[in-house]
């Protein structure tokens, strides 16, 4: 494009020359072209947004490595400048009260089953049912006794004749020693009738064993509770003929004592004895129930290498036969570390710390959790008490990871 001294503009190529009046000077200029400014502005838009980008991720890096360092300033010139900081204690050891955790079945101390003892025949009445108390000798099922009435009432009468035959050979007797003394009875009479009187008081003998026989026999009849106790099962309706050979018609605990079968291994079990105390928690409910271990297997099961620990225990609503519990025994004290619960980690291969080991750098250490007291978990087995463990943020760090350790101190 040139531009005349009077002010017109013409178009100028390199084919076709530069067109103007003549006697006219001529000024030649280029005008900026508009895409190449567009051009050049998208592109310092383009740096201006990249800088920010990097600005921003620049602060975001420096903001995580303070979060990590628990906020503490680095040091110019540290050698570990780029570490982060991370809180550790030293546990020492405390002496805590040792605890047992085991889990079982719930079950009656003694259970007693009730069956029936004599011949059996058609149930016609069951006065209790399960969850009643029952005391000593109570019935808790009648059978029908019809047949049995008659037979007592026939043995009856049979004592009463064997008495009157009885009587009639005792009169007999007397007035032969009457005579006798007169001449008109023989001794050898006086010894028949004493034997007739003998063999008649004998059968009157007979008569009434026979008689209290079958009203043993009847009253058998009825189930008796054996001993006083919480009815825990009832297997038996009305109408149902039952004998002898019948499974049992009623469960009953005696006294309604309960108690824990608690299966533990063989260092726990030679960690209790008889009488140590133990708190019981049922599946399901919060609710503890206390009691004692009255009794420890002799034996070790040889499959699965545990024994068993019987905890006896009250009668409570909330403890059920059969029933799922979990018991924590008491084992006397031990002397052992105790870390906050933000100092023990977890994952498939068990529980575990992270110290900081003599070169600065974090180890994970393998550890056996013990009973969980108010002032943390007691580590029974894995440190020593001496160890540097990461208080927190131990789930950021990687095994081999150098740190610095800032120690602190466990209230």
């Amino acid at each position: 494009l040139v531009r005349s001294a009077s002010g017109a503009r013409y178009d100028m190529n390199y084919e076709s020359g530069v067109i103007a009046e003549k006697g006219e000077p001529i000024t030649v200029g280029i005008e900026p072209d508009a895409d190449k400014i567009g051009e050049k502005r998208r592109s310092d838009r383009r740096k201006i947004v990249i800088i920010g980008l990097l600005l921003v991720l620049g602060l975001a890096i420096a903001a995580y490595f303070v979060m990590r360092g628990g906020g503490t300033a680095t040091p110019a010139g540290d050698e570990n400048a780029q570490a982060p900081t991370v809180t550790v204690v030293k546990p020492g050891k405390t002496t805590v009260e040792g605890q047992i955790t085991a889990t079982g079945t719930l079950a009656a101390r003694r259970e007693m089953p009730v069956g029936v003892v004599g011949e059996g025949g058609r149930v016609v009445s069951v006065p209790v049912d399960a969850g009643d108390w029952v005391r000593q000798g109570q019935v808790l099922a009648s059978i029908d006794r019809s047949v049995q009435s008659q037979q007592v009432q026939s043995a009856a009468a049979q004592v009463q004749v064997a008495q009157a035959d009885a009587n009639l050979a005792q009169a007999n007797l007397d007035r032969a020693l009457q005579l006798v003394e007169r001449g008109f009875v023989s001794t050898a009479d006086v010894d028949r009738l004493t034997a007739t009187r003998d063999a008649a008081a004998a059968r009157v003998r007979v008569a009434q064993a026979q008689l209290r026989e079958l009203r043993a026999r009847t009253a058998r009849l009825n189930v008796l509770a054996p001993a006083s106790g919480y009815v825990l099962e009832r297997n038996v309706e009305t109408g149902q003929t039952v004998g002898a050979g019948s499974p049992a018609l009623f469960r009953i605990a005696r006294g309604g004592e309960m108690e824990m079968l608690a299966r533990l291994n063989e260092d726990s079990l030679a960690a209790i004895s008889v009488g140590t105390s133990a708190q019981i928690r049922p599946i399901g409910t919060e609710k503890l129930f206390t009691g004692q271990v009255w009794q420890i297997s002799p034996t070790i099961d040889q499959q699965d290498r545990q024994g068993t620990a019987r905890i006896a225990l009250a009668y409570a609503p909330g403890l059920r036969p059969g029933g799922f519990a979990t018991a924590t025994i008491a084992s006397g004290t031990v002397v052992a570390p105790i870390l906050p619960e933000s100092a023990v980690l977890s994952d498939r291969e068990g529980d575990y710390v992270l110290i900081v080991n003599g070169e600065d750098k974090a180890e994970r250490r393998p550890v056996t959790t013990g009973a969980v007291t108010s002032k943390g978990i007691v580590i029974a087995e894995g440190l020593s008490g001496s160890e540097r463990v990461v208080l927190r943020a131990g789930g950021f760090l990687t095994e081999g990871e150098t740190v610095r350790a800032q120690l602190a101190k466990l209230d």
